[in-house]
Protein backbone atom coordinates (compact mmCIF):
# COMPACT_ATOMS: atom_id res chain seq x y z
CA UNK A 1 0.00 0.00 0.00
CA UNK A 2 1.43 3.18 -1.15
CA UNK A 3 2.07 6.35 0.92
CA UNK A 4 -0.82 8.47 -0.02
CA UNK A 5 -3.63 7.31 -2.43
CA UNK A 6 -7.32 7.95 -3.15
CA UNK A 7 -10.14 5.70 -3.11
CA UNK A 8 -13.24 6.02 -4.72
CA UNK A 9 -16.40 4.57 -2.52
CA UNK A 10 -19.30 5.59 -1.66
CA UNK A 11 -19.61 8.26 -4.24
CA UNK A 12 -16.58 10.02 -2.78
CA UNK A 13 -13.19 10.16 -3.96
CA UNK A 14 -11.59 9.85 -0.31
CA UNK A 15 -7.93 10.75 0.33
CA UNK A 16 -6.17 8.54 2.74
CA UNK A 17 -2.17 8.52 3.80
CA UNK A 18 -0.59 5.55 5.24
CA UNK A 19 1.63 5.27 8.06
CA UNK A 20 3.67 2.62 9.54
CA UNK A 21 3.19 -0.90 9.93
CA UNK A 22 0.96 -3.31 11.79
CA UNK A 23 -2.57 -3.55 12.74
CA UNK A 24 -4.56 -1.22 10.88
CA UNK A 25 -6.04 2.35 12.62
CA UNK A 26 -8.02 4.52 10.82
CA UNK A 27 -7.47 7.95 12.00
CA UNK A 28 -10.49 10.72 11.59
CA UNK A 29 -9.55 14.32 12.02
CA UNK A 30 -11.51 17.01 13.43
CA UNK A 31 -13.58 19.56 11.89
CA UNK A 32 -11.91 22.08 9.34
CA UNK A 33 -8.45 21.01 9.68
CA UNK A 34 -7.49 17.35 8.14
CA UNK A 35 -4.03 17.93 9.68
CA UNK A 36 -5.43 17.83 13.52
CA UNK A 37 -3.66 15.22 15.62
CA UNK A 38 0.16 17.03 14.49
CA UNK A 39 3.17 14.93 15.32
CA UNK A 40 0.78 12.52 17.19
CA UNK A 41 0.25 10.91 13.78
CA UNK A 42 3.64 9.78 13.54
CA UNK A 43 3.72 9.01 17.20
CA UNK A 44 0.44 6.51 16.88
CA UNK A 45 2.34 4.64 14.05
CA UNK A 46 5.14 3.38 15.73
CA UNK A 47 3.71 0.51 16.42
CA UNK A 48 0.75 0.06 14.20
CA UNK A 49 -0.78 1.18 10.40
CA UNK A 50 -2.50 4.33 11.14
CA UNK A 51 -4.54 5.76 7.70
CA UNK A 52 -5.12 9.23 8.26
CA UNK A 53 -8.21 9.24 6.09
CA UNK A 54 -9.53 13.34 5.22
CA UNK A 55 -13.41 12.90 5.18
CA UNK A 56 -15.72 15.16 2.80
CA UNK A 57 -14.85 18.42 1.67
CA UNK A 58 -11.44 18.61 4.05
CA UNK A 59 -8.19 18.89 2.89
CA UNK A 60 -7.38 16.75 -0.01
CA UNK A 61 -10.77 15.21 -0.68
CA UNK A 62 -12.77 17.14 -2.81
CA UNK A 63 -16.43 18.22 -1.96
CA UNK A 64 -19.24 16.46 -3.54
CA UNK A 65 -22.81 18.24 -3.76
CA UNK A 66 -23.83 15.81 -0.89
CA UNK A 67 -24.47 17.58 2.70
CA UNK A 68 -22.04 16.72 5.52
CA UNK A 69 -23.76 14.57 8.14
CA UNK A 70 -21.68 11.75 9.78
CA UNK A 71 -23.56 9.19 9.05
CA UNK A 72 -22.97 9.11 5.42
CA UNK A 73 -19.47 10.02 6.48
CA UNK A 74 -19.11 6.65 9.06
CA UNK A 75 -20.59 4.85 5.70
CA UNK A 76 -17.36 6.60 3.63
CA UNK A 77 -15.40 5.33 6.34
CA UNK A 78 -16.77 1.45 6.39
CA UNK A 79 -16.47 1.17 2.85
CA UNK A 80 -12.78 2.52 2.92
CA UNK A 81 -12.25 -0.44 5.27
CA UNK A 82 -13.70 -2.81 2.69
CA UNK A 83 -12.00 -1.25 0.31
CA UNK A 84 -8.33 -1.69 1.41
CA UNK A 85 -9.74 -5.54 2.29
CA UNK A 86 -8.70 -4.78 6.57
CA UNK A 87 -11.56 -6.96 7.89
CA UNK A 88 -11.74 -5.48 10.97
CA UNK A 89 -9.99 -2.09 11.36
CA UNK A 90 -9.51 0.27 14.55
CA UNK A 91 -10.91 3.51 14.46
CA UNK A 92 -9.82 6.49 15.97
CA UNK A 93 -11.61 10.13 15.95
CA UNK A 94 -11.30 13.26 17.27
CA UNK A 95 -14.13 15.67 17.64
CA UNK A 96 -15.84 15.86 14.03
CA UNK A 97 -13.83 12.57 13.54
CA UNK A 98 -15.48 11.01 16.77
CA UNK A 99 -18.47 11.80 15.68
CA UNK A 100 -17.82 9.90 12.26
CA UNK A 101 -16.13 7.15 14.08
CA UNK A 102 -19.06 6.39 16.44
CA UNK A 103 -21.76 6.69 13.62
CA UNK A 104 -19.10 3.67 11.29
CA UNK A 105 -19.31 1.71 14.61
CA UNK A 106 -23.29 2.13 15.38
CA UNK A 107 -23.84 1.41 11.28
CA UNK A 108 -20.92 -0.97 10.09
CA UNK A 109 -20.33 -3.07 13.60
CA UNK A 110 -18.57 -5.75 11.12
CA UNK A 111 -16.16 -3.01 9.81
CA UNK A 112 -14.64 -1.82 13.25
CA UNK A 113 -12.73 -3.95 16.33
CA UNK A 114 -11.83 -1.38 18.63
CA UNK A 115 -12.84 2.23 18.72
CA UNK A 116 -11.09 5.38 20.26
CA UNK A 117 -13.37 8.08 20.71
CA UNK A 118 -12.05 11.67 21.48
CA UNK A 119 -14.20 14.30 22.80
CA UNK A 120 -16.94 12.81 21.43
CA UNK A 121 -20.81 14.12 22.13
CA UNK A 122 -24.12 11.55 22.73
CA UNK A 123 -26.73 14.89 22.12
CA UNK A 124 -26.89 18.09 21.08
CA UNK A 125 -27.12 19.36 24.22
CA UNK A 126 -24.02 18.18 25.98
CA UNK A 127 -21.59 20.45 24.82
CA UNK A 128 -21.85 24.17 26.88
CA UNK A 129 -24.42 26.40 25.81
CA UNK A 130 -21.89 29.22 24.48
CA UNK A 131 -20.52 26.24 22.22
CA UNK A 132 -23.99 25.08 21.28
CA UNK A 133 -24.67 29.27 20.30
CA UNK A 134 -21.10 28.93 18.41
CA UNK A 135 -22.11 26.16 16.16
CA UNK A 136 -25.19 27.88 15.52
CA UNK A 137 -23.63 30.75 13.54
CA UNK A 138 -20.96 28.93 11.81
CA UNK A 139 -23.23 29.39 8.61
CA UNK A 140 -23.89 33.06 9.35
CA UNK A 141 -20.45 33.75 9.74
CA UNK A 142 -18.75 31.21 7.43
CA UNK A 143 -17.47 34.07 4.83
CA UNK A 144 -15.54 35.57 7.36
CA UNK A 145 -13.97 32.18 8.65
CA UNK A 146 -13.36 31.08 5.38
CA UNK A 147 -11.46 34.10 4.59
CA UNK A 148 -9.34 34.04 7.66
CA UNK A 149 -8.37 30.51 6.89
CA UNK A 150 -7.66 30.88 3.55
CA UNK A 151 -4.87 33.39 4.51
CA UNK A 152 -3.60 31.03 7.28
CA UNK A 153 -0.83 28.40 6.96
CA UNK A 154 -3.54 25.48 6.72
CA UNK A 155 -5.34 27.75 3.71
CA UNK A 156 -1.85 26.99 2.24
CA UNK A 157 -1.39 23.70 2.54
CA UNK A 158 -4.82 22.71 1.17
CA UNK A 159 -5.34 25.76 -1.50
CA UNK A 160 -7.82 23.52 -3.24
CA UNK A 161 -10.39 23.42 -0.12
CA UNK A 162 -13.30 26.37 -0.69
CA UNK A 163 -12.78 27.38 2.66
CA UNK A 164 -16.46 28.99 2.72
CA UNK A 165 -18.55 26.21 1.76
CA UNK A 166 -16.86 23.89 3.92
CA UNK A 167 -17.28 26.00 7.10
CA UNK A 168 -21.05 26.60 5.73
CA UNK A 169 -21.56 22.99 5.63
CA UNK A 170 -19.86 22.06 8.44
CA UNK A 171 -22.46 24.75 10.20
CA UNK A 172 -25.38 22.84 8.48
CA UNK A 173 -24.17 19.73 10.16
CA UNK A 174 -23.61 21.29 13.52
CA UNK A 175 -26.61 22.60 14.17
CA UNK A 176 -28.70 19.99 13.29
CA UNK A 177 -30.39 17.90 16.77
CA UNK A 178 -29.12 14.47 17.16
CA UNK A 179 -29.10 11.88 20.07
CA UNK A 180 -27.31 9.30 19.49
CA UNK A 181 -27.45 7.58 23.41
CA UNK A 182 -29.70 4.44 22.58
CA UNK A 183 -27.34 3.53 19.83
CA UNK A 184 -24.29 3.92 21.92
CA UNK A 185 -25.95 1.48 24.93
CA UNK A 186 -26.04 -1.27 21.52
CA UNK A 187 -22.13 -0.66 20.92
CA UNK A 188 -20.23 -3.66 20.32
CA UNK A 189 -16.73 -2.30 19.84
CA UNK A 190 -14.80 -2.20 22.83
CA UNK A 191 -14.14 1.27 23.52
CA UNK A 192 -12.39 4.34 24.82
CA UNK A 193 -13.52 7.36 25.60
CA UNK A 194 -10.88 9.79 26.26
CA UNK A 195 -11.92 13.79 26.99
CA UNK A 196 -9.76 16.78 28.01
CA UNK A 197 -10.29 17.60 31.44
CA UNK A 198 -11.53 21.45 29.98
CA UNK A 199 -13.43 20.46 27.12
CA UNK A 200 -16.39 21.61 25.41
CA UNK A 201 -18.57 19.34 26.88
CA UNK A 202 -20.10 19.32 30.11
CA UNK A 203 -18.29 16.59 32.91
CA UNK A 204 -21.92 15.49 33.96
CA UNK A 205 -22.11 14.42 29.92
CA UNK A 206 -19.08 12.91 29.62
CA UNK A 207 -20.41 10.30 32.85
CA UNK A 208 -23.53 9.82 30.87
CA UNK A 209 -21.63 8.67 27.74
CA UNK A 210 -18.90 6.39 29.89
CA UNK A 211 -22.44 5.49 31.88
CA UNK A 212 -24.07 4.59 28.70
CA UNK A 213 -21.22 2.26 27.37
CA UNK A 214 -21.57 0.22 30.92
CA UNK A 215 -19.06 2.49 32.45
CA UNK A 216 -19.87 3.53 36.62
CA UNK A 217 -21.82 0.93 37.54
CA UNK A 218 -19.77 -1.06 40.30
CA UNK A 219 -16.90 -1.23 41.63
CA UNK A 220 -14.42 -3.15 39.96
CA UNK A 221 -12.69 -5.46 42.80
CA UNK A 222 -10.08 -6.05 44.51
CA UNK A 223 -8.20 -8.00 41.26
CA UNK A 224 -10.24 -6.03 39.04
CA UNK A 225 -12.25 -8.43 37.32
CA UNK A 226 -14.94 -6.80 37.41
CA UNK A 227 -14.34 -3.50 35.73
CA UNK A 228 -16.20 -3.40 32.47
CA UNK A 229 -14.66 -4.17 28.95
CA UNK A 230 -14.93 -0.25 27.58
CA UNK A 231 -12.38 2.20 28.84
CA UNK A 232 -12.37 6.32 29.60
CA UNK A 233 -10.21 8.87 30.28
CA UNK A 234 -9.66 12.32 31.03
CA UNK A 235 -6.31 14.16 30.21
CA UNK A 236 -5.49 16.54 32.64
CA UNK A 237 -3.96 20.42 31.90
CA UNK A 238 -5.73 20.01 28.18
CA UNK A 239 -8.72 21.70 26.27
CA UNK A 240 -10.85 20.36 23.22
CA UNK A 241 -8.58 22.42 21.17
CA UNK A 242 -5.37 20.82 22.22
CA UNK A 243 -6.38 17.20 22.90
CA UNK A 244 -5.76 16.08 19.67
CA UNK A 245 -1.75 17.02 19.91
CA UNK A 246 -1.51 16.19 23.43
CA UNK A 247 1.35 14.39 23.72
CA UNK A 248 0.09 11.94 26.70
CA UNK A 249 -2.34 10.91 24.24
CA UNK A 250 -0.59 7.99 21.80
CA UNK A 251 0.08 6.20 25.64
CA UNK A 252 -2.84 6.44 26.68
CA UNK A 253 -4.90 5.33 22.95
CA UNK A 254 -2.13 2.32 22.61
CA UNK A 255 -2.49 1.25 26.20
CA UNK A 256 -6.57 0.99 25.38
CA UNK A 257 -5.54 -0.68 21.85
CA UNK A 258 -2.92 -3.33 23.06
CA UNK A 259 -4.71 -4.67 25.63
CA UNK A 260 -6.11 -8.40 25.36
Amino acid sequence: MSKENFADVNGQHIFYSVHGAGKPLILLHGGINPDSFGSNLAELAKGRQVIAVHLQAHGRTPDTDRPLRCETMGDDVAALIGHLKLGKADVMGYSLGSFVALQTAIRHPDAVDRLVLMAARMRQDDAYPEVVAAFNQLEANAAMLGGSVKASPLGQAYPDVDWTNLFRKVGDLTKRPFDWSADVAKLQARTLLVFADADYLRPEHMVEFWKALGGGQRDAGIDGSLRPANQFAIVPNTTHYTLAVEPMLPQIVERFLGTA
